[in-house]
């Protein structure tokens, strides 16, 4: 069958793609693992922080938040930057980026009450961050791309594209799949799709993350504490099912793969945690890890390539890709869909593949 478009990867991206493709024309989407979202939109913080991310970023998350706030899909959380004493410069900095309000230390104890007096000086909160049912996302997406008829293949690697007179080809699972535009969702692995493809790749990065999850520092109630983060943004801890999620918020060079957290880093990002609060972590309950990708400017590529329009590129959206998928998707649909977008044309140009030349 011919398809009008051939998604590679089944994260949010290209799910949230599909569903917004699916009502213009013939739509299949291929995932190499055996379940959708399994690397980068498995391992997120699965936090809705609009403002967290560079200006094209920001931008997209921001345009989302419409659809967030309407889809049921939201849980309060809440913001909380915290800095030492000889870092006002670099709080008052991330302060004024985040828009956070700035706290006395009693105030911002009384939210998260295990912060050290010792260590820790200026803090900032902000109620305008939510928990994402990231989960719950994945499937509607799934099921409104199903519904406008698209097909989602799943232990389906793309193993050879061809060029066709007209369109692509793609071998994956033992099956071919033609389609006349190829939308490259590929996650960590997006440049060896273009290559297989015999397009130019731009130059991404997969830079490994690591997460642990510990038990609730003290025996406390966390489930209403704040995501909270540290001056220098080498950690952050955020209340996860009663218990708390702690990342040293690395980013390390990695090659693609099914990522898993380095123990040495991991131990290291604990440490400044604990240098933050007055609970020690004595046990883990879990740790991993997830690649987030970006592009050499870590903007997100969203769009036609430069000297191929039948191959769309929709990626480097590095860690940022469940805030601002909702309006990258809606931003696809226009740009294949011939309308003009409501992204502002600054942002637009951003964006664009073109951009490297």
């Amino acid at each position: 069958m011919q398809n009008d478009f051939l998604i590679l990867g089944g994260g949010i991206a290209g799910l949230s793609a599909a569903a917004r493709l699916a009502p213009l024309g013939s739509l299949t989407l291929l995932e190499t693992e055996d379940h959708l979202a399994h690397h980068a939109s498995s391992r997120s913080a699965a936090l809705y922080e609009p403002r967290y991310g560079n200006p094209a970023v920001v931008a997209l998350s921001l345009a989302s938040g419409e659809f967030y706030h309407g889809s049921g899909l939201l849980s309060d959380r809440g913001f909380m930057i915290v800095d030492g004493p000889e870092h006002e410069a670099r709080f008052n900095k991330q302060a004024a980026a985040f828009e956070v309000a700035k706290l006395s230390f009693t105030e911002a104890q009384a939210l998260f009450p295990i912060l050290n007096p010792e260590t820790v000086t200026f803090a900032g909160y902000a109620e305008h961050a939510w928990d994402i049912d990231t989960d719950a996302l994945v499937q509607a997406y799934a099921r409104e791309a199903r519904a406008a008829g698209a097909s989602i293949r799943t232990k389906a690697k793309a193993t050879r594209i061809t060029r066709l007179e007209g369109g692509w080809g793609v071998e994956a699972g033992g099956e071919t799949f033609t389609a006349k535009l190829l939308i490259n969702a590929a996650g960590a692995w997006v440049d060896e799709v273009a290559q297989m493809a015999g397009v130019t790749p731009l130059g991404f990065k997969a830079l490994r993350r690591s997460m642990a999850r510990i038990p609730a520092p003290g025996g406390h109630d966390v489930s209403r504490w704040p995501m909270v983060i540290g001056g220098a943004e080498d950690w952050y801890c955020k209340p996860d099912a009663g218990a708390l999620i702690v990342s040293p918020a690395e980013e390390d060079p990695v090659e693609p793969h099914d990522a898993w957290a380095d123990d040495m880093v991991l131990a290291e990002g604990l440490a400044r945690y604990e240098e933050a609060v007055t609970e020690p972590v004595t046990r883990l309950l879990a740790n991993w890890a997830g690649l987030r990708t970006f592009a050499p400017d870590r903007a997100p590529v969203i769009g036609f390539d430069a000297k191929d329009p039948s191959f769309f590129w929709l990626a480097g959206q590095g860690g940022y890709g469940f805030q601002s998928a909702p309006a990258a998707a809606e931003l696809v649909a226009d740009l294949i869909g011939g309308r003009v977008p409501s992204v502002e044309a600054a942002i637009l140009s951003a964006l664009d593949p073109k951009r490297f030349g």
